[in-house]
C-alpha cells in the first residue's frame, strides 16, 4: 500500500494513530483534516526503542487527529 492508501484505509479500519519510523513521512503526506494522529518514531530498532516506552507512551496520549508530532 502506498502511505496515501495506508492512511485511508487505517481510518476505515477506525484506527486514531498511525506509529512510523518513516522519518521522511512529514514532509511526503499532508494529514491535516484527517481523523488520525501520526507519531514519527526517531529509530526503528526495538533495542533503542524499548527504553524510551514511557516517552512514546506520553506521545500517544498527547496525540491529536491530524497532525504529526514533533521529533
Amino acid at each position: 500500500m502506498k502511505n496515501g492508501e495506508l492512511l485511508k484505509a487505517a481510518e476505515d479500519a477506525g484506527f486514531d494513530l498511525l506509529i512510523t519510523s518513516d522519518k521522511g513521512f512529514p514532509n511526503q503526506q499532508n494529514i491535516s483534516g484527517r481523523r488520525l494522529a501520526v507519531l514519527v518514531l526517531s529509530a526503528q530498532d526495538w533495542n533503542i526503542i524499548k527504553d524510551h516506552v514511557p516517552k512514546v507512551a506520553a506521545a500517544v496520549d498527547a496525540a491529536t487527529p491530524g497532525f504529526v508530532n514533533p521529533r
